[in-house]
């Protein structure tokens, strides 16, 4: 991934934790060690907020479910082409008569990233536990139609429960032709996925038509 990515990164974990799914996978893999190193907190603390969540798998990684190139696609890097390279550099390494420092290669990378990990974990615990950063976040819940029983979403829509996620105040607001959607405001932590929480929105589907995401603001 080149550096000039880690905007398109910092917008695409504002709403979510992993680069795809509800758990560390592949995708996350692929796009992390992808990176030069770790994002500026300062500058992109979303970005900073999921390197240093994914670095605690590090002993992990080739464990982890799913495909790295899925997570790289998302940013402009190897997507399609990357199974041919990969059997074409195969097929040159079968012909190769002489042999190569493939392996000299891979075990200078592999001490580099180890020396990196190792002084990430240094400083990490130096620095103590990372306090858990909240962001309020107000959802529009629109419903099927005039006829929608707006009582009974709500409480569809706060039946739905987190570890991290508080449900605050809500309103119904007019929207034309007798219909209301509800607006209402939620606190969650940084390791609760908002899409999850919209995807449980719409499965109450006698009431809710769709949601959007009105605001969201850290703390």
């Amino acid at each position: 991934m080149a550096f000039s990515d880690i905007k398109q990164l910092e917008e695409h974990l504002a709403t979510r934790s992993y680069i795809t799914g509800y758990a560390p996978s592949q995708s996350d893999v692929g796009v992390f060690t992808a990176l030069a190193s770790a994002p500026s907190a300062a500058e992109y603390p979303h970005s900073a907020r999921w390197y240093s969540h994914i670095a605690t798998w590090e002993s992990e990684h080739s464990t982890l479910p799913g495909d790295a190139a899925a997570g790289a696609a998302l940013f402009g890097g190897a997507s399609a082409s990357a199974p041919a390279a990969a059997e074409e550099e195969e097929d040159e390494d079968e012909i190769d008569l002489f042999g190569s420092d493939d392996e000299e290669e891979d075990a200078e990378r592999e001490r580099v990233k180890a020396e990196r990990v190792a002084a990430y974990n240094e400083k990490k615990a130096a620095k103590g536990p990372a306090a858990v950063g909240k962001s309020v976040v107000t959802l529009d819940v629109k419903p099927w139609d005039d006829e929608t029983d707006m009582a009974e979403l709500e409480k569809s829509v706060r039946s739905i429960v987190h570890d991290g996620l508080v449900w605050g105040a809500s309103t119904l607001v007019a929207i034309g032709y007798g219909v209301k959607k509800l607006q209402i405001t939620l606190v969650i932590t940084d390791d609760v996925s908002l899409d999850q929480i919209q995807e449980e929105c719409a499965e109450f589907e006698d009431y809710c038509q769709s949601t959007d995401v009105l605001a969201m603001q850290k703390l």
